[in-house]
């Protein structure tokens, strides 16, 4: 009977190959199959072996080719064939990346799982757009929240923003007017500075500004795409993020 293959989870960090973890770059290049996320850039697919199997389970139109319970059985039956499996995700496995799930699963059904992490999609984003999430004239507190993981009605992000504080938003493009309601409603100044970092890390990267009370307008009228991060705080005023500017939106 053949031995059982090993599930590797895999960060593929915000899309820039050069900032994959060299044990990420290692993997990808020697892996015979590879189940991939759609917001894995297709530069780093490129480093893949010409003969290594691709299967995407990419999200579309709001649900993903294979629901997770589905991925989950793929990514066992093919280490339960005897062949090492790596799933590749955007950012960070564990971050907002159900990586957590895919493990358990592994764990559930006896088959061994190593997680590479990546530089996750808001410390990458944030970087390339050369804002500091913890500036420490700005903000001593940074949170991470999910736009769409939950109806934004249904979270409670109250005192995740304001003074002093830095909020990252994930998957919140299509959710945006949603998103500022709620902050507003919930205290936050309606000029509270914001910026909307698409692409980040990638040669396609945008850095659009307004404030609060404009990011539904911001997002509508520049047409923002995923993959995008919503950085709500004072940090992303500050003069070095404010020198990366693909464009001015005014409030």
């Amino acid at each position: 009977m053949a031995k059982d293959g090993t599930i590797y989870l895999v960060g593929a960090g915000p899309g820039d190959p050069d900032l994959l973890t060299l044990r990420a770059a290692r993997l990808i290049e020697a892996a015979g199959v590879i189940v991939h996320d759609g917001l894995v850039d297709s530069s780093i697919l490129r480093l893949a072996h010409p003969q290594a199997k691709l299967i995407s389970v990419a999200k579309q139109r709001s649900k993903h080719t294979l629901p997770q319970d589905e991925i989950n059985r793929l990514l066992i039956a093919i280490a339960r064939n005897g062949q090492d499996v790596v799933r590749l995700k955007g950012g960070d496995p564990f971050i907002f990346g159900r990586g957590g799930e895919e493990a358990e699963a592994a764990h559930a059904a006896g088959v061994s799982v190593e997680v590479v992490p990546g530089i996750s999609a808001a410390n990458g984003a944030a970087a390339a757009a050369q804002i500091s999430l913890t500036h420490r004239d700005a903000a001593s507190i940074v949170s991470y929240v999910a736009g769409q993981c939950k109806g934004p009605a249904e979270q409670n992000w109250a005192g995740l923003a304001g003074k002093g504080r830095t909020l990252v938003i994930y998957m919140g493009v299509k959710t945006a007017p949603q998103i500022a309601e709620k902050l507003m409603a919930d205290g936050l100044s309606p000029s509270m500075p914001v910026a909307v970092i698409e692409n980040g890390a990638r040669p396609t990267m945008r850095v659009l500004r307004s404030s609060l009370a404009g990011l539904p307008d911001l997002v509508e009228h520049e047409n923002v795409v995923s993959p995008a991060l919503i950085v709500i705080g004072e940090v992303t005023a500050r003069d070095s993020a404010l020198a990366v500017v693909a464009q001015e939106a005014v409030a």
